[in-house]
């Protein structure tokens, strides 16, 4: 009887997964609070210690540091601190089995086991919204990536960077931010002048008429295509049509593929900034004017500088040329006051590294207008490098000697593609292996986590064809879950709310794809090991009960970063 009145207690304490950590900080909280009333420590340390899961089996289910925060603050011994704590904590132990002292003071706890399987039943009526929380408070959040010049064919560098962006955006959306995706085109400046020249040489070219490639034009088949297309509509008409004429038709050629990449890969977009607009209505000269009023800026060698010296930078920067023409730095500033302008609370840039030496110009030109370039989160991922049977696949934009976005879907599918492109930091080298992500096996790592899946519906199907049905929250018996890997599932599933919202606050969407791995790794293990449909009926329902939820988990994991659960493979 007794036994039953504490699960009862249990399932009344915690309401949802979240709880279990949450439930156990507030008995940490008002454990320490009691230390504070009885004189045993000031309140100098609170909200400063953390919960966190223990690293290595054998440590209990979650350790905190709280004995040494106030040991460090309170000049006492850890151990002896983390002792009077276990004293003060007592009997209030309601999810609690025990407590040890660890190391030089860590608490450990372990939690009785039928606190876990209490995770099941708002899996179940949480379904696809599991994970899903209300943190971002409905923060106004633009997130901005992509962004490649529409110069050629998006290369796998672009690749990562649409999959990083768009798995970044997916994580705040569902952490309750008011999300727009936006793609700023870069469609002024030299580069653009480069490409019309090259289309206008290659279209000379085909007509055989004297033309002029330019030294570091675009070489790409791409360009000839596009002159094709123009011969096609316009025959010879435009021999004699200025450059800037080609660079608008080879732009909106170039752009419309692009689009057509990212709608392939299940990529879309609020909204499209267009440079030129920041020209055209003279907000590059506003900048320059707030500056000057602030006396940011002077002119040397007939060019204008930014004093970027007095933000902590070692030299000073041009912003415009001797030509008259703008260096990148100022478009990005104005583009950045544009933002702050529309109401932007975050802005989230997601760039390639080779932009690292332009982003402390932009926050400084951000912070010299007065706007709070906290606000401003710049992600900066590393390149990636494409591998076929352990060699390297060599890359040049310029020349297009490189394997595009479309390319490399069509190879690997866009489940793969996803799933390949978040498996890193983003701040780490990202190496490609087209032969592992094109394997049907374990071996690789996305088939890995959606067999699982597809697994679990397996299972579901069996049973029905046994007239096994899966029991409701009310008649299952839990108890008959015993085995520590069916722990070790349920503690795994509990996680999978905090580490979505810490995913979305880091901006790290790696964290839920090694999260998915993981997950999948105990239930292949653990099917391995045990039987689901058993002689047992009992023991059956229980374990459709918990495959059930780990289904909708891993679901709802893969979904998150935009990729498929298939129910057979």
């Amino acid at each position: 009887m007794m036994a039953y009145v504490k699960s009862i207690k249990i399932k009344q304490i915690i309401k949802n997964p979240e709880m279990i950590k949450s439930q156990l900080k507030k008995i940490i909280d008002d454990c320490f609070q009691k230390g504070v009333e009885q004189g045993a420590w000031t309140d100098e340390a609170r909200n400063t210690f953390t919960v966190e899961i223990p690293k290595h089996a054998g440590q209990g289910d979650f350790s905190t540091n709280l004995a040494l925060i106030i040991a460090g603050k309170e000049k006492q011994k850890p151990r002896d601190v983390a002792q009077r704590f276990s004293e003060i904590l007592g009997t209030d132990m309601s999810i609690i089995d025990k407590t040890e002292i660890a190391g030089p003071g860590f608490v450990n706890f372990f939690l009785r086991e039928n606190v876990w399987t209490t995770i099941l039943e708002p899996v179940y009526q949480q379904a696809e919204l599991f994970g899903h929380s209300t943190i971002g408070n409905k923060l106004k959040v633009l997130v901005e990536f992509v962004s490649a010049n529409p110069t050629g064919p998006l290369s796998i560098g672009h690749g990562r960077n649409a999959i990083l962006g768009d798995a970044i955006a997916r994580l705040l959306e569902v952490t309750g931010h008011d999300v727009s995706r936006e793609y700023y085109f870069n469609d002024a400046g030299r580069q653009m002048r480069v490409l019309g020249a090259s289309t206008k040489a290659r279209y000379l070219e085909l007509l055989e008429r004297e033309n002029e490639f330019p030294e570091d034009g675009y070489q790409g088949d791409y360009i000839y295509d596009i002159a094709k297309d123009i011969i096609e509509q316009s025959g010879d008409s435009m021999v004699d049509v200025d450059i800037l004429n080609f660079k608008d038709i080879a732009q909106k050629a170039i752009f419309k593929e692009i689009d057509t990449t990212l709608k392939a890969i299940g990529i879309k977009f609020d909204n499209y900034f267009n440079e030129h607009t920041l020209y055209e209505e003279g907000l590059l000269d506003e900048v320059v004017q707030d500056l000057r009023a602030k006396n940011l800026v002077y002119e040397k060698e007939d060019a204008t500088w930014f004093k970027t010296s007095e933000f902590g930078q070692e030299q000073d920067r041009v912003i415009i040329k001797s030509t008259g023409e703008p260096t990148y730095r100022l478009p990005d500033i104005a583009y950045h006051k544009e933002k702050f302008k529309r109401g932007f609370e975050w802005m989230i840039n997601v760039f390639g590294a080779d932009h690292i030496a332009t982003v402390p110009d932009v926050l400084a030109g951000v912070r010299a207008l007065g706007f709070d370039e906290s606000k401003v989160k710049v992600i900066l991922h590393q390149f990636v490098t494409l591998t076929r049977e352990g060699k390297q696949v060599k890359m040049s934009t310029r020349k297009a000697t490189f394997i595009t976005v479309d390319e490399l879907c069509d190879i690997v599918g866009p489940d793969a593609l996803r799933f390949f492109f978040l498996m890193r930091k983003p701040d780490s080298q990202l190496e490609f292996d087209l032969d592992l992500a094109t394997k049907q096996s374990q071996e690789n790592p996305v088939y890995y986590v959606q067999y699982a899946h597809a697994r679990l519906c397996s299972i579901e199907k069996m049973a029905q064809d046994k007239d096994v049905s899966r029991p409701d929250s009310a008649s299952v018996h839990l108890d008959s879950l015993q085995e520590p890997e069916e722990f070790e599932l349920l503690k795994t599933m509990a996680d999978f709310p905090e580490l979505v919202a810490s995913s979305a606050q880091d901006l790290a969407p790696h964290r839920i794809i090694f999260y998915l791995m993981e997950l999948a790794g105990q239930f292949h293990s653990y099917y391995n090991k045990h039987k689901v449909l058993t002689e047992d009926a009992k023991l059956t329902e229980a374990r459709l009960y918990l495959c059930g939820a780990l289904k909708i988990v891993l679901a709802n994991g893969l979904h998150l970063v935009g990729i498929t659960a298939p129910e057979n493979m």
